[in-house]
């Protein structure tokens, strides 16, 4: 047999191969590769048996010398796929697998029930019940540290304060554990979970009486912390830094009742920030209200109180107001 040059083998190969094979290599070829290439294999009127055979056997050696496939075999998949499933079908293949690997760690478990899942995990290690916390959203964890046992609420908090990376074996463990968690695989790099942030976020979203109940114990046990905390909270108060544009923004979310609650026990400056936002005749018929509202529960008013925080915070979420005056924040100019 006449000595082929690299490209001519190249050519026979491909022919050899076959149309649809043949097809999956040459998308990997470069233009210049592809040039020559196919220069070789129009010049080819037929190849006999022994030569196309010869250089197959050729390639199957240099493949178990060599030993190790040297492609991408994402790469490979995705080339691969529209060859018989066609470009729609490669695309939904290749959509729920990225989907797959995006799963958020603890999903399934933000599902379940506050109480179900804060009496399923109150025996837990309180490090391991931190880890749970912070994958929950401040929300739904301060809903379920509402729920475990007061001696238990703090160290949990204490934990979450001094998180700093977590390895992702010990978030799989957990999830193993859990067995109702989907865990997001393929993030080499330790994730930044908690800190004094996290415990303020999660407090903002407690009742009044649970928040204090944990700084009043932080505060006996380490003090600095707790000023870190208060510092980077959003008490109902705050408000009053909000500028009138959201607090109009805010008031739109906030239904008569709650709101004549919600003023019962504030500052005559946060009564007032309400009622220059208001209309005249919605301002005069707010200060009635308020003047004829006898004792309520304080429960009551926390929890209007609460309620009209946690629409504010969705509006900051939503872009619609600015929540200023926490320390740390952004600085406005």
């Amino acid at each position: 047999m006449a000595k082929l040059t690299g490209p001519q083998k190249a050519a026979t190969i491909l022919l050899a191969l076959g149309e649809e094979a043949s097809s999956l290599v040459l998308k990997n070829l470069t233009p210049e590769e592809l040039k020559l290439v196919g220069m070789n294999m129009t010049s080819i009127q037929g190849i006999k048996k022994e030569v196309s055979e010869e250089v197959l056997m050729e390639l199957a050696e240099i493949f178990y010398q060599d030993g190790d496939i040297h492609i991408e075999g994402e790469h490979f998949f995705r080339n691969l796929l529209p060859s018989f499933l066609g470009k729609d079908g490669a695309l939904s293949v290749m959509s729920s697998i990225e989907q797959e690997r995006e799963k958020i760690p603890f999903k399934y478990v933000r599902e379940i029930d506050a109480r179900v899942l804060a009496n399923f995990i109150r025996s837990e290690h309180p490090q391991t019940i931190s880890i749970i916390l912070v994958h929950l959203g401040y929300e739904k964890a301060s809903e379920v540290l509402g729920l475990l046992p007061e001696t238990l609420q703090f160290e949990v908090m204490s934990r979450i304060a001094h998180l700093d990376t977590v390895p992702p074996d010990l978030i799989r463990e957990v999830d193993e554990v859990l067995e109702k968690e989907l865990l997001s695989i393929g993030k080499e790099s330790h994730q930044l979970l908690g800190g004094v942030q996290a415990i303020a976020e999660i407090l903002n979203y407690c009742d009044r009486r649970t928040g204090e109940n944990i700084l009043q114990a932080m505060e006996d046990m380490d003090t600095d912390l707790a000023e870190k905390v208060r510092k980077l909270m959003f008490v109902f108060e705050d408000l009053v830094t909000v500028n009138d544009a959201g607090v109009r923004e805010l008031l739109k979310e906030v239904r008569n009742e709650e709101l004549t609650l919600a003023l019962k026990t504030c500052s005559e400056e946060l009564k007032s920030k309400f009622f220059k936002n208001l209309s005249q005749r919605a301002a005069q018929m707010l200060e009635e209200d308020l003047s004829v509202l006898g004792p309520v529960r304080l429960s009551e008013v926390e929890s209007a109180q609460q309620n009209i925080l946690n629409a504010a915070r969705r509006l900051e979420k939503e872009g619609k107001i600015i929540l200023a005056g926490r320390e740390g924040g952004d600085t406005f100019v």
